[in-house]
């Protein structure tokens, strides 16, 4: 593929690690075709970290040498590359305390754990938070950042990781194997759905009247339509996708929200600095050679990582085993 040409206002990174997410694979499968209409062939990847190469014309913030990371907007996705072009408003300088290739772990899941619990989710102190999938990549962040501000944390995971997911400051550990989590909680103020389906109806029934179900897998409502700017037969259609979910939060009298997380440079910035204070570290699970991205992808679908599955275009980045 050609090196970017870069905008006014765009950074020139040349990649070093990139995270590998589901939400990747799910475009690389065509699910969101209706909604991004995207322009074949393309580079998928939604998050990196690097060095700054070169600066568009008017991009100031940054100077070449920088050690960078960012969530890229979905016109620039691409992560899957040796260079990358990001609106310098995406990015952020990595964490002091981390190596660069660390810092590729953080971005998707460090901006779905601020934007649900502290910008959608308004999370405080003393509240209840239920975070499914506490081993993954949102849920290793989400736990941590959760405990910051006070919460009391419940999670589920398999029973192998429950004493990972306790240091990393989970309170209620339930095995979603062998027990219901329906029947352990009551009161949960929010609860961030990282599963979808089944577990997203079931757990609007934990929830206090007043409460907040954020789902990050689906189904999509009308506020992402608005958000993403789809035509309108589209955004109906959206709006069908969760009305049955919807109807039964308003029944019970809570909220139900689904989160499309949006590149934020300054988001980036108070995770870096929550990374350096020691509030959150990143969790990563192996480090696969960038040639073998396709089995980085089926590593995160078939085995369920502990934390991030990263790919890396330095071989001496690439770990045998997961950390």
């Amino acid at each position: 593929m050609p090196e970017p040409v870069l905008g006014d206002h765009e950074v020139l990174v040349r990649m070093r690690a990139a995270g590998v997410n589901h939400g990747d694979e799910r475009l690389r499968s065509g699910e969101f075709k209706q909604i991004f209409p995207f322009k074949l062939p393309m580079v998928i990847g939604s998050e990196f970290a690097g060095e700054v190469v070169a600066l568009g014309s008017k991009a100031s913030k940054f100077t070449p040498g920088m050690q960078v990371f960012a969530y890229p907007n979905q016109a620039r996705m691409g992560a899957f590359a040796e260079f990358v072009a990001v609106q310098e408003g995406d990015l952020a300088l990595i964490p002091k305390s981390t190596d660069v290739v660390e810092a590729a772990a953080l971005p998707v899941v460090a901006l779905t754990a601020w934007q649900g619990l502290v910008e959608m989710g308004k999370l405080q102190s003393g509240q209840n938070v239920l975070i499914h999938g506490g081993s993954g990549g949102v849920g290793t962040v989400a736990i941590q950042l959760a405990k910051h501000l006070g919460a009391v944390v419940a999670t589920t995971v398999s029973s192998a990781n429950a004493e990972f997911v306790r240091e990393l400051g989970a309170d209620i550990v339930i095995d979603y194997r062998t027990e219901d989590f329906t029947e352990k909680l009551s009161n949960i103020d929010l609860v961030l759905d990282t599963q979808g389906g089944e577990t997203l109806k079931r757990s609007l029934g934990v929830v206090r009247p007043g409460g907040t179900v954020i789902g990050i897998t689906g189904p999509p409502d009308p506020a992402f339509a608005t958000q993403v700017g789809v035509n309108p037969l589209v955004k109906l259609a959206i709006r069908g996708l969760s009305a049955t979910t919807r109807r039964r939060a308003r029944r019970l009298g809570v909220t139900y929200r689904f989160l499309f997380i949006r590149p934020n440079g300054e988001h980036l910035r108070k995770i870096a600095e929550l990374v350096d204070s020691g509030v959150i570290r990143p969790v990563v699970d192996r480090v696969l050679p960038f040639e073998q991205t396709p089995q980085a992808f089926e590593s995160l679908l078939s085995h369920g990582a502990r934390g991030k599955v990263l790919v890396s275009v330095n071989p001496t980045d690439v770990t045998a085993e997961g950390n």
